[in-house]
């Protein structure tokens, strides 16, 4: 059997295919070409539920395949099969080759070399057997119902991904095994009739271990218990134009949606970004800095290479409220004459990349969270974000808050319902007036979706002032 801890032993060890063949099928696809590779992909993932006390639903899946894709200027011609053969990948060159016709650009360089490990490569699906993560969902209901009298209803799940790539180019090749994993716990309560709920999660680029630890899923339990214990006293959340202050870590996802996709290289070599053309210029209040980090050790968004072999980066977006920069693939790198940043992502084989975030998240400042609650006479302290929307060319967002609560006289007053923050991305920047000096990324839950794929982020910021925020209600 191949060893799947070695991505790059795996793809020729199990399918029988010849290395030095692939590599010469590659090198004649991209002869005359501006840029592009052949992607390999082999992955294993689970998922377990739990509801109401019994496992509602387990699976598991198995995935191969490749992706060849040829850049020729702009023009991009991209195949891609489940099948792991010599014969599919010689024919879907053949199709790729078509972008070649009227060819005129610059050659891309091939990616730096990295040998660095930002996370394991054990496989987290065979390390514990299945009748212990089934006992854990369990154990997780059991305690949650124990917790407090209130508690109606309890769900969990448990998910599991091992993912070998391997990226083959012209120039050279470089391969990677990604594990993934993510418990979520979500309760309901109820008294006196009315009903709430509450949830919280983990994961990373790690395996089973951390979360079969009482102390950490026992953790995810209370905080989801005590989201639906406050959410049980919330009055109808007020509306009108006021300042809010956004907690650490998971709100920073407003940061992503109204920020950071606008941000990417894309967007902003299509004239279609807020941000498109005003590198060097002020974006932000003094004091904001906005980074794409994908070198955190294990972290969800984290990644030794992206999709093309790029090494992932530490990438200064906005510093001190000075746009710096963009997020990077090749393609668009190539094109706007910048380079790539390592942010070349792709949700699958069946995907071509496109620029993607790994961890965003912003800087931290030099006020105390209690103190920049201090400061607000009257507004809203949002603490946890539901859904939201975004439309990258005007910047427009709207998010619900799914636990937030009323400031009055500088202190936090009662839980409040129904709260959404309404606004403009880069008008919301200029709008941080305190800068907490309490950073924190989320917990790892975070999945981005852009044009119809799916990838691992990560998010975080520090607690922040905004003044001058709509927040939409239904109360007075």
């Amino acid at each position: 059997m191949a060893d799947l801890s070695r991505a790059d032993d795996l793809f020729f060890t199990k399918t029988g295919m010849d290395r030095g063949r692939v590599e010469k099928i590659v090198a004649e696809t991209m002869a005359g070409m501006d840029d592009g590779e052949l992607f390999l992909e082999w992955s294993q993932s689970e998922a377990l539920a739990l509801d109401d006390g019994r496992i509602k639903s387990a699976s598991f899946d198995q995935n191969q395949g490749f992706g060849l894709r040829a850049l020729s200027g702009e023009a991009a011609g991209y195949a891609h099969a489940s099948e792991l053969s010599e014969d599919a990948i010689r024919r879907a060159g053949e199709t790729v080759r078509a972008v070649q016709a009227g060819h005129s650009g610059t050659v891309a360089a091939a990616p730096i070399g990295t040998n660095r490990m930002l996370y394991t490569n054990a496989n987290p699906l065979t390390a514990v057997a299945f009748a212990e993560k089934t006992k854990l969902l369990m154990e997780i209901d059991a305690y949650a119902r124990s917790r407090d009298p209130r508690v109606k209803q309890v769900m969990a799940s448990l998910g599991g991904e091992w993912r070998a790539v391997e990226i083959i180019r012209a120039d050279g090749r470089t391969a990677d095994v990604r594990p993934l994993v993510r418990l979520n716990v979500s309760v309901v309560v109820e008294e006196n009739g009315r009903m709430e709920a509450g949830s919280s999660g983990a994961g990373g680029r790690v395996d089973y271990a951390r979360y079969m630890d009482p102390t950490n899923w026992k953790r995810q339990i209370d905080e989801a218990l005590r989201q639906a214990l406050a959410n049980l006293g919330a009055v109808p959340a007020p509306a009108g134009e006021m300042a809010v202050v956004l907690g650490p870590g998971w709100p920073g996802v407003m940061l992503h949606e109204a920020v950071g996709h606008g941000l990417e290289g894309d967007f902003n070599r299509k004239q279609t970004s807020a941000f498109a053309g005003l590198i060097g210029q002020r974006v932000a209040s003094p004091g904001v800095t906005v980074v794409d980090d994908g070198t955190l050790k294990d972290r969800r968004g984290s990644l030794t290479v992206d999709d093309e072999g790029t090494p992932s980066s530490y990438t200064t977006l906005i510093e001190d409220g000075i746009l710096k920069g963009y997020m990077q693939d090749r393609l668009n790198a190539r094109l706007m004459g910048m380079a790539p940043t390592g942010n070349g992502r792709r949700q699958s084989y069946a995907h071509a990349p496109m620029p993607r975030m790994t961890n965003t998240y912003m800087l931290g400042g030099d006020k105390k969270p209690e103190e920049i609650i201090a400061s607000v006479k009257r507004g809203l302290y949002a603490v946890n974000f539901g859904g939201g929307q975004v439309d990258i060319t005007s910047g427009k967002f709207v998010f619900s808050a799914s636990e937030a609560y009323l400031i009055e006289d500088g202190k936090v007053g009662p839980a409040v319902k129904g709260a959404s923050l309404i606004g403009n991305g880069p008008d919301a920047l200029t709008k941080i007036t305190m800068i907490g000096d309490d950073m924190k990324l989320d917990d790892g839950i975070g999945t981005c979706g852009k044009d119809g794929q799916g990838v691992p982020v990560g998010v975080g910021q520090p607690t922040l002032r905004m003044d001058g925020l709509t927040v939409g209600g239904t109360g007075s």
